[in-house]
């Protein structure tokens, strides 16, 4: 079980990070270092805007998307493939500049990192790739340039000076999950039915990434989010990733994070309440419900507005563990996030054959306090929270006295929700609860028509 008694798992080569970052790391304290107010530096050195400038240059490109697009290859992009065009445009992946050619592919398969041109090295765990087919690839013949359009033939970006090679899926897929089980979300998705051949090459993205689905405020990119940081003016910020409602324990978590930071001497340490924007498998409760329900918990003061960011990450989601947990602390760093929340078991889920978790719950923390490439990042374990009977509330479990405590599961607050049941008084923010219960409600009310043959719509 972790706790926080060593909060902040230091790096395995603490002298080398001092001397990188000698300009940044302040020893505060004995036992822990805290880097210095000024956001951290995005890997690379600056973070990557793929997006082509409003103005003369965009209405250019509208035009020769419009025009000579025409006589250029397109390759239509599935809504996964949308999605990564989005992270690799606002500099989440920064310094990639694109799609990854095949040295990119490869070093992130066997490395998880790519080295850079200086030598340096930097944290990338899962591949960015885009596949195309037989069909596609012989289409596009020499041709270094093709049009990516979405699902409705509109132009979205030019992949310029590309490169296509061999997309062997069973080794991307052992690589990146440890298995090739059948039942993977994101493979199942994204991956098995895709063509045989990735197209890698810098990308150029003719107009911002939008969805039009009433949330697009939250999807602040990495540079918006450093400029309100700035505003706040944040000497710190600790990042946290969620793909699930919040309950009081994450809001536990959370503000007993803050309240460490203001003790190792920080003066205005802001939260980036981070949940997951893009794919992610269906039994997830979808992003529109989620951010309705963290909107209740900022309402009900569960967690403070004034010290408190909430933004969509634009990421699918891949289930991959400790893999994948590097590239959401990655992608944070280029948001300007010094500080990243990690629970048991992050980015992982059950085996989907056997009956048994796929990841060991505590090598996602492990993996982040070693990982190449993310030694500026300060990684913060959970505590373990639960619900304390005594008290009535959600507290840090306590192992002296364990039958005080009740673990209420996911899957324990979704029956409940389902049956309209409400949890104990303290689990979650009355508005909150209300929310997550209509929403069961909604998926109830459709399967109750399809069972009678009434179209949904109706």
């Amino acid at each position: 079980m972790s706790t926080l008694s060593n909060s902040f798992l230091a790096p395995n080569t603490p002298s080398k990070l001092t001397q990188k970052f000698q300009n940044r790391l302040i020893l505060k304290c004995p036992t822990h270092h805290r880097i210095s107010c000024s956001l951290i530096e995005p890997d690379g050195g600056s973070l990557k805007n793929l997006v082509v400038p409003a103005g003369p240059a965009r209405d250019t490109r509208v035009k020769e998307a419009a025009t000579a697009g025409q006589a250029l290859p397109r390759v239509r992009l599935k809504r996964v493939d949308l999605e990564w065009v989005h992270v690799l445009s606002e500099g989440w992946a920064s310094p990639l500049g694109g799609f990854m050619r095949e040295s990119e592919f490869l070093q992130t398969l066997h490395f998880n990192s790519i080295r850079l041109d200086d030598g340096s090295f930097v944290n990338m765990s899962v591949p960015i790739v885009l596949a195309i087919d037989d069909e596609k690839k012989n289409e596009i013949g020499e041709r270094k340039r093709v049009l990516l359009v979405d699902q409705n033939d509109k132009a979205v970006a030019f992949l310029n000076d590309i490169e296509i090679y061999k997309h062997n899926k069973e080794e991307r897929i052992a690589r990146t999950w440890g298995t090739t089980a059948r039942g993977l979300p994101y493979v199942e998705e994204a991956i098995i039915n895709a063509g045989n051949w990735l197209v890698g090459g810098d990308l150029e993205v003719i107009e911002p990434i939008k969805y039009n689905d009433g949330l697009d405020q939250y999807r602040l990119s990495p540079s918006q989010l450093r400029d309100e940081f700035s505003r706040r003016n944040a000497d710190a910020v600790f990042a946290f990733q969620l793909r699930n409602p919040v309950h009081n324990g994450h809001a536990l978590l959370m503000t007993d994070t803050r309240r460490r930071l203001l003790e190792m001497g920080y003066k205005n340490p802001i939260l980036l309440l981070h949940p997951l924007g893009g794919y992610t498998k269906a039994d997830d409760v979808p992003l529109s419900w989620r951010m309705k329900q963290h909107e209740k918990v900022l309402e009900e003061g569960v967690l403070n507005p004034e010290t408190t960011v909430v933004a969509i990450f634009p990421s699918p989601m891949h289930y991959a563990g400790p893999t994948e947990v590097q590239w959401h602390a990655k992608a944070r760093i280029n948001a300007g996030a010094n500080f990243y929340i990690v629970g048991r078991d992050p980015a992982g889920m059950g085996h989907p054959i056997e009956k048994r978790d796929l990841y060991d719950a505590d090598h996602g923390k492990k993996v982040l306090s070693m990982a190449p490439g993310l030694e500026k990042l300060n990684i913060l374990p959970f505590r373990v929270a639960a619900y304390d009977k005594t008290q009535g509330k959600m507290d840090f479990f306590d192992q002296s006295r364990p039958e005080d405590f009740v673990f209420i599961s996911g899957t324990k607050m979704r029956s409940l929700a389902k049956n309209k049941e409400n949890p104990p008084d303290g689990f979650m923010c009355p508005g909150g609860w209300k929310v997550l219960v209509e929403y069961y409600e909604g998926i109830a009310a459709v399967q109750s028509k399809k069972k009678i043959g009434v179209p949904a719509s109706v």
